[in-house]
């Protein structure tokens, strides 16, 4: 049996995305963003408020980050998606986390956090809140790496955001093989 829970943006999973900025003096800011996906090959799409210090940081800089958060750092991440940097502008300073400058672009990398894409901005809507951004490199920490030199989810554990029950959960084991699994169907 199925039940109707009316018009809500339920889609599982939801990354933990933590976005990070300089403003035009160099300090630096990070929010939580739940709202966020890969829209091209290198390109992201997250939804941001225009109220929040991290935007107006990145639509000055025209550049951020977008770190993976990860179930060690669950409650530093949910720490900068709870308080705002437009009335606690120190509030980074309380994570304990270590912050570097990209290579690639004016943002900073959260060390702490395994997978960071360094991002130039593309495009800002100010009416749908829809920021765009271009990969133009993904700083990851090695230790997540397997023998090929890809991610390897077993040594990675990403959270997700329950937007129905305002939880946060790590990834589980591999199900199966993408680009695989599917072709034994076509027999």
């Amino acid at each position: 049996m199925r039940k109707n829970l009316k018009a809500k943006a339920y889609m599982y999973p939801l990354p933990v995305l933590i976005v990070g900025t300089y403003d035009e003096n160099g300090v630096p800011d990070a929010m939580n963003a739940a709202w966020g996906t890969i829209c091209d090959t290198a390109q992201v799409a997250l939804v941001l408020s225009a109220s929040h210090k991290t935007v107006k940081n990145l639509l000055k800089t025209q550049a951020f980050t977008v770190g993976v958060a990860d179930a060690s750092n669950v409650v530093a991440a949910d720490f900068v998606g709870v308080v705002s940097a437009n009335t606690m502008p120190d509030k980074l300073e309380k994570t304990g986390w270590h912050l570097q400058k990209s290579e690639f672009v004016n943002a900073p990398i959260i060390q702490e956090l395994p997978l960071v894409l360094e991002c130039k901005l593309v495009s800002y809507d100010t009416d749908t809140e829809i920021c765009i951004g271009e990969v133009v490199n993904v700083s990851v920490d090695e230790k997540i790496l397997d023998e090929k030199g890809k991610v390897d989810l077993t040594r990675f554990d990403p959270i997700c955001y329950d937007c129905s029950g305002h939880g946060y959960y790590k990834l589980g084991e591999k199900v199966g093989n993408a680009f695989s699994d599917g072709k034994k169907l076509n027999v």
